[in-house]
């Protein structure tokens, strides 16, 4: 199909968000932007399904919304209205219709959302939703004309909100500027050199802000993405080889996931020349476990918060020098990417040469949280600079690349004590056929759950005694087939609690 040059005007938008889509889409319009299963969209398509939605986003707002919510899995519907909203100039708010019905309104609730768009898998939510949309216009199929050009954001407007976690359960909203993701994308681009020959995988929900790279990495190159199915990991190397990828992301967990099932052999994925996970620890074997399997690959671990925009800090993998830089096994968060600083703090907040609580400050960096409540003990201010801390402890080399300790709220106490719950974790992976393992803490007890050969507690315990004090080894044990993940296959640490607390004499059945 031929898509009007004039509604590709201004082609790059630059300093937005969907000018890298432009940028990709005004390199060749038929070329193809977009795979799911055996659809395929050209970047023409997707861009006039954008303009359409946009029209009636505009008309449905009257002028346009200022914040659009998007109740979509990952459909083309969905896609295009992540492209959508920032053709109309409004921030997108992605929504997971697998989510809990109230954790949706109380996002629906903070983000106070002008208009939702939603495809097939979010029409049949609308009717929980309906007394926290109020007169909110909920958009589905495209109605009436177009919009007839994109607009352009501010660089200093919201380009995305995502939620995350809070500690009282409270969903936070974190606010990305269109300037932040920019300078992102613009490093990433040049570090990694992407052509419009590249297929880049898709494994993350859009509510996740790690599949912000998987689309405008794909589309500011003029690249194909393509949409990873759960059921795809069945056979992954046959999946990848199929779809020709040649640029793959996704969260560690999806490597122990490929070897249990039998197919990460060596050479298995010999088409891809990018590997690149983040979202989790990269364990050291998992590293050397994938490179063998895309030899041809340049394999990079890469650390960051949402509130940091993506990713931060990378580090690239080598099989001669990574596996002695590791810490209890896990993968170094390497070096800050181009403008972002860093320094690490002490339990006070005050800077540590060596070791510490790790802050980071730069173009990357959110303004602060959707609710500025959020914000209080989250930003350290040091040297007349604003830092956000990220709650990671790490440590630096001697050439100056971060390691990764674990999580501050992972210092726990057993009985007084001080416990690393990643150093747990290390000395269970040292054990006799344990091949992965997740410490948890429930009431004032470690509970360790594993993946490998099944043992007996007893006897796991015993090895553990030969290299830990005894106020480091868990007495309760569950070995498990496969640990649990969340929607971005992810290690669900919240499911193991609960499930921890059910292992305790007393504990619920």
């Amino acid at each position: 199909m031929n898509t009007p040059t004039d509604t590709l005007a201004p082609v790059t938008a630059e300093g937005c968000l969907h000018g890298w889509f432009l940028r990709g889409a005004a390199r060749d319009p038929d070329a193809e932007a977009l795979r799911i299963g055996a659809k395929s969209f050209s970047y023409g398509q997707l861009h006039e399904r954008a303009l359409a939605l946009a029209g009636t986003l505009v008309r449905a707002t009257d002028g346009g919304p200022r914040r659009v919510g998007l109740l979509a899995a990952r459909s083309e519907q969905a896609y295009a209205g992540v492209l959508a909203a920032g053709y109309v100039g409004a921030t997108v708010v992605p929504l997971n219709p697998d989510f809990p019905a109230e954790r949706t309104r109380r996002m629906i609730a903070a983000a106070d959302l002008d208009a939702l768009l939603v495809d097939d898998s979010g029409i049949p939510l609308l009717p929980e939703l309906a007394d926290e949309l109020g007169s909110a216009p909920v958009v589905g199929e495209p109605s009436g004309a177009p919009l007839a050009q994109p607009r352009t954001p501010s660089p200093d407007d919201v380009a995305y909100i995502l939620f995350t976690s809070g500690s009282t359960g409270r969903p936070k909203g974190v606010p990305v500027l269109h300037r932040n993701v920019t300078s992102y994308l613009r490093h990433v681009h040049d570090r990694y050199g992407f052509t419009s020959d590249d297929v880049f995988s898709q494994t993350f929900d859009l509510t996740f802000d790690l599949a912000m790279f998987d689309l405008f990495c794909a589309w500011g190159s003029g690249g194909t993405l393509v949409s990873v199915p759960p059921t795809a990991f069945v056979s992954l190397p046959d999946f990848v080889a199929h779809h020709g990828i040649t640029v793959w992301f996704s969260s560690p967990s999806a490597i122990s996931l490929v070897r249990r099932l039998r197919r990460l052999v060596p050479g298995a994925l010999s088409g891809l020349r990018h590997s690149l996970f983040c979202g989790e620890p990269l364990l050291r074997h998992d590293a050397a476990d994938w490179q063998a399997a895309a030899p041809q690959s340049r394999l990079e671990n890469l650390y960051g918060p949402t509130e940091l925009t993506i990713s931060c800090s990378a580090h690239r993998w080598d099989d001669a020098t990574s596996p002695d830089a590791c810490v209890n096994d896990v993968v170094p968060i390497g070096t800050m990417h181009p403008g972002s600083r860093y320094l690490l703090a002490d339990a006070d907040g005050r800077p540590h040469p060596e070791t510490g609580e790790l802050c980071v400050s730069g173009p990357q960096m959110f303004p602060g949280y959707l609710d500025p409540g959020d914000d209080e003990g989250r930003f350290l201010h040091h040297d007349g600079q604003r830092w956000y801390r990220t709650g990671d402890l790490a440590r630096v080399r001697p050439d100056g690349e971060l390691l990764y300790l674990g999580r501050r709220d992972h210092q726990v106490k057993i009985r007084g004590v001080r416990v690393e719950l990643a150093e747990v974790e290390w000395g269970l992976r040292r054990c006799a056929g344990v091949q992965d393992a997740v410490a948890v803490v429930a009431g004032d007890e470690l509970v360790a759950f594993y993946l490998g050969r099944h043992r007996p507690a007893a006897d796991l315990i015993d090895e553990l005694s030969t290299f830990f004090p005894r106020y480091m080894i868990p007495l309760f044990f569950e070995h498990l087939e496969e640990f649990p993940l969340n929607a971005n296959r992810k290690t669900d640490r919240g499911v193991l609690k609960t499930r921890a607390a059910r292992l305790l004499p007393g504990g619920a059945a």
